[in-house]
């Protein structure tokens, strides 16, 4: 089944979308221009840059806030309308899949590393209410999709060097052989760094593999690997520190070369069967990832029987089903859409740590410190139904009941460290439902209200505020209560303006307790709120330019006081700094700002961008912040056309004028070392070739 035409904010209209499969929020043979939720659909080509990051493709989009922290050992920092922007590593808080399969584990955990952009047709954002329809820790949704090969698809070679001698390349295979459809996609990026010590290489293959089994039968192969070693971190920074010189790595990240390698490969299988008014889904997954990672704790901090090392080892495995049904039919005369479904997910982890020294040598294995293994599991039941009420209005409400078991064994046991095995589990209903006006031809005026919820991670429970053995099972869920108001207009000639109201008032927020000695404790801290207006507007200039507009504004505030453990001296087991109501939440800037003017004359396209960001709070108290930024960035492309197909060079300068900023903020950092400085001038020099092959080719 094809969705609707659709505009996206972020570039030219589409013709069409490849094939959707039944999923939450999204409704069969209906436009995401009358659903009662805010949702962006990116068009990804790899664009003009390095082509390595996911922050690349994901600007212009109102709410979310993706920060590259020029630290490839950590994740890329992503929020939406402030939900996880308190994560010091990875991504929680918001939902990720890949091609239908989760990224986000059970237990909340996400990871954007293994997307790969050279492989991908779009990426989905969703934001507000109906993102709990995704289960736990879902204040917003980021998925990417892959295209989808057809007959006559040109294969593709893509390489660019830049600033920090840094190179990538990739390799797509994209078409058709006889019944099956293959998008194959391998790139390789490596970086010195901007940064002192934060030198790293990443490698990544996807690929797609579609059969046609038979009319309205259809099975989709998905498999990715990733391999990332020794990709070295800088670690945050002091003002003062970035005051001296931005590009400096800590002291103590050379001294125990503080360093991170990744591997992971996952296979998955998507069965769909359409037959008529009824379509049916099934898709599991399994993959394995192994992570080791050193860190900067000193040996005096590992002196206690309870500390786990300055080295951390995971090794494990996951996987899942999930299994939907779809029908689309009619009520009272009316269009009515019904979907039901469930899906299960498990995670096994071998977690060891070890010292980070032997004798006197530093930054090496050493002795075991830490060995146990960790499950956690959901299993969960979700409904949606969307019904056109009347001639001018419409309903989409939905349901999920969510479950997750965490377990704990604990094979490290001894004198002064106990059995810290433990179990806990945790359930929550999240309904949801909105409604719509059809107010004209391109006018929609929509209102949504639901319920969420966010489980802490098992590195939140891994250790307690107190101090003591074991795990931190006292920790409750967060939940939260969310409503939208919002308007979205569109024209034939393709301008499109969305402007949503939001407000998520979460209960039992989860928040950092103490970070001492490589150790971040948590806690629940009460009540918050997020509240803000988006706005984003796509306007054409007639023929050959463009203009897009995003903007946010977001107070994102602590509703309850509190006490913390935060700031000098160290160790703090017992809060003692008090957090006032009213003051600002960490990691969230009050507005954010992006505009982009695209010009295409002939075979050329030129661009300008600015993105601006106010300023960041970096800790619970709001008395470290980085300061707001605003910078500028230009685009060149030269397009020729061959006998084989077209090549295109492009040409990226970002931060044109140099500007001096925080790229993003380590949140409650215990060395308050929060600053982790953005780059200076850089520039990015490409080249792509899309070659067309004989027509026999993709016939077999």
């Amino acid at each position: 089944m094809l969705a609707a035409p659709a505009t996206t904010l972020a570039g030219p209209a589409l013709a069409t979308l490849d094939a959707v499969q039944v999923q939450a929020a999204r409704v069969h043979a209906v436009d995401d221009f009358d659903l009662p939720a805010s949702m962006t659909t990116l068009g990804v080509d790899a664009g003009n840059g390095r082509g390595a990051l996911v922050s690349e493709a994901l600007g212009g989009v109102p709410g979310l806030l993706a920060r590259e922290r020029q630290n490839l050992a950590q994740d890329t920092q992503l929020s939406i309308r402030g939900f996880g922007a308190r994560s010091t590593f990875g991504v929680r808080g918001v939902r990720l899949l890949a091609d239908g399969v989760p990224a986000t584990l059970p237990d909340g955990q996400g990871q954007l590393s293994h997307f790969n952009l050279l492989g991908a047709d779009r990426i989905d954002v969703l934001r507000g209410p109906f993102s709990a329809l995704y289960g736990n820790s879902s204040g917003g949704v980021v998925q990417l999709w892959s295209a989808d090969g057809q007959a006559g698809d040109p294969w593709r070679l893509r390489t660019a060097v830049g600033s920090d001698n840094s190179r990538s390349f990739g390799l797509q295979l994209r078409g058709q052989a006889d019944a099956m459809r293959y998008n194959i996609a391998a790139s390789h990026y490596r970086t010195d760094g901007w940064r002192e010590h934060s030198a790293a290489r990443r490698g990544l293959l996807n690929a797609r593999l579609g059969f046609d089994l038979a009319p309205g039968q259809r099975l989709d192969l998905l498999f990715n690997v990733l391999d990332a070693p020794h990709a070295q971190d800088p670690l945050g920074l002091s003002r003062e520190q970035v005051r001296q010189d931005p590009r400096q790595a800590t002291a103590v990240a050379t001294q125990y070369d503080t360093r991170k390698s990744v591997r992971q490969a996952q296979a998955g299988a998507v069965y769909t069967l359409d037959r008529g008014r009824r379509t049916w889904r099934l898709m599991a997954y399994a993959g394995q990832r192994t992570v080791e990672q050193f860190l900067a704790i000193p040996p005096s901090a590992q002196a206690s029987p309870l500390h786990s090392g300055g080295v951390i080892d995971l090794d494990g495995g996951y996987g899942g089903v999930d299994a939907r049904w779809a029908w689309h039919g009619a009520l009272a005369g009316r269009p009515l859409e019904l979907m039901i479904g469930a899906n299960a997910d498990r995670q096994q982890q071998h977690r060891t740590g070890h010292e980070n020294f032997v004798g006197d040598t530093l930054g090496v294995r050493g002795r075991l410190r830490r060995d146990q293994h960790d499950r956690v599991g959901n299993v969960d039941q979700f409904a949606q139904a969307w019904w056109e009420i009347g001639p001018r209005w419409s309903l989409l409400a939905g349901a999920r009941h969510s479950r997750v078991r965490f377990r704990s064994d604990d094979h490290y046991i001894g004198a002064g460290n106990p059995d810290d095995s433990g179990r806990r589990d945790y359930a929550a209903t999240t309904p949801v439902a909105g409604l719509v006006f059809r107010a004209g031809e391109n006018l929609r005026l929509y209102a949504s209200a639901g319920r969420g919820f966010e489980t802490p991670t098992f590195n939140e429970l891994g250790y307690r505020a107190d101090g003591g053995a074991g795990l931190a099972l006292d920790l409750s869920p967060a939940t939260s209560r969310n409503v939208e108001l919002g308007a979205k207009w569109r024209t034939q000639a393709g301008a499109r303006l969305e402007l949503a109201l939001f407000r998520a008032d979460t209960d039992d927020e989860l928040a950092v307790a103490s970070n001492r000695g490589g150790r971040s404790s948590y806690r629940n801290i009460g009540a918050t709120r997020r509240q803000g207006v988006e706005l984003g507007w796509l306007q054409p200039v007639g023929d050959t330019q463009q203009l897009q507009l995003a903007w946010t504004w977001l107070q994102a505030s602590v509703r309850e006081g509190y006490l913390t453990c935060t700031g000098l001296p160290a160790p703090c087991t017992l809060p003692r700094n008090p957090v006032a109501a009213g003051t600002a939440l960490p990691g969230v800037p009050r507005q954010q700002f992006h505009a982009r003017w695209r010009w295409q004359p002939g075979p050329w396209q030129l661009a300008v961008e600015t993105v601006a960001a106010g300023a960041t709070p970096a800790n619970d108290l709001g008395d470290a912040r980085a300061p707001g930024h605003a910078l500028l960035n230009l685009e060149a492309v030269r397009q020729w056309r061959t006998t084989r197909g077209p090549l295109r060079v492009f040409a990226r300068v970002d931060n044109l004028l140099d500007r001096r900023h925080i790229g993003s903020v380590i949140v409650n950092d215990g060395n308050q070392r929060y600053y982790e400085p953005g780059p200076g001038r850089g520039w990015t020099l490409g080249l792509e070739w899309q070659w067309a092959r004989p027509a026999a080719s993709d016939d077999g």
